[in-house]
């Protein structure tokens, strides 16, 4: 299933897209698109997609949000290509690089992203991003890890690289401003996505491509890092992780480093999992 939310910011309804490019309502099957949904309601939403159930929805001209309502928690992994490791002069890590974003730092997948006050290095990252479906706790295995993986969808994890890493402490202060993670337009369940490490990603500024890579790529694969993020922490149905970016971003090109600005436009793609556009704009 294509699951997804569409509506003004905050009142935004639950919707399905089908194979035919319809949009149904999910309405009388959940009240929005969140963790218990994606834990208790899936197979429901399967069943009255099936039998006709569910009201069409018009969904023209209408704003579509962040494919998952109220996140519990956006756990990143850093460094997690290494050719963006290379490009960022930092050695491939031996166990996944790990930090926090706040779930107010998520935004619909076509809304405008802003640049914060001050900032002259934000910068780009297309990324997997992974919702979690079922409780993940001590895991054993890898395999273990994937069985837990409610969804996918295209997550663009903006930083600020001079608040990352020039300003001292952790990367949260380069990686929490407001509007710093799109994420959609579409969550796709996992049956959907039968090998997560064989999607192309690719990101665009102003219509000159920056990143094209693949999930091959990654050092930790999807499974391995949540079989790991399992060990230190729980993670419910509804957290979201961002898996790692590919070579390309600003950061790694030589001076002037090509940083966004306002007015620019940046578009994100990964292979099923749908297109995002975003216009920067100023805090």
């Amino acid at each position: 299933m294509k699951l997804l939310r569409v509506g003004p910011r905050g009142e935004e309804s639950p919707a399905v897209m089908t194979e035919d490019g319809r949009l149904l309502d999910l309405s009388p099957i959940t009240a929005d698109i969140d963790g218990v949904f994606l834990a208790d309601g899936l197979t429901l939403a399967s069943a009255a997609i099936a039998s006709g159930d569910l009201p069409s929805l018009d969904g023209d001209g209408m704003r579509i949000g962040a494919p998952l309502a109220r996140p519990g928690k956006v756990v990143c992994i850093g460094l997690n290509y290494r050719a963006h490791a290379e490009e960022s002069d930092a050695a491939p890590p031996s166990e996944p690089v790990v930090f926090l974003k706040t779930p107010y730092t998520v935004i619909g997948p076509n809304d405008t992203v802003l640049i914060p006050r001050g900032s002259t290095k934000t910068d780009y990252e297309i990324e997997l991003g992974v919702v979690i479906g079922r409780t993940a706790r001590y895991l054993d295995t890898a395999e273990d890890g994937l069985a837990c993986v409610g969804g996918y969808a295209v997550s663009h994890d903006v930083s600020e690289r001079e608040f990352q890493l020039e300003r001292g402490g952790t990367w949260d202060k380069g990686k929490n401003c407001e509007t710093f993670n799109p994420l959609g337009p579409w969550l796709v369940t996992a049956d959907e996505v039968p090998d997560p490490q064989a999607l192309d990603l690719r990101l665009w500024v102003n219509g000159n491509i920056r990143q094209n890579g693949s999930t091959k790529d990654m050092i930790f694969q999807v499974g391995e890092i949540i079989h790991y993020l399992s060990q230190f922490m729980v993670l419910e149905p509804g957290d979201i992780i961002n898996t790692g970016t590919p070579a390309g971003v600003a950061l790694g090109h030589p001076d002037p480093k090509p940083y966004l600005r306002p007015g620019d436009v940046v578009e994100l793609e990964i292979s099923g999992l749908g297109r995002q556009r975003q216009a920067m704009g100023q805090a």
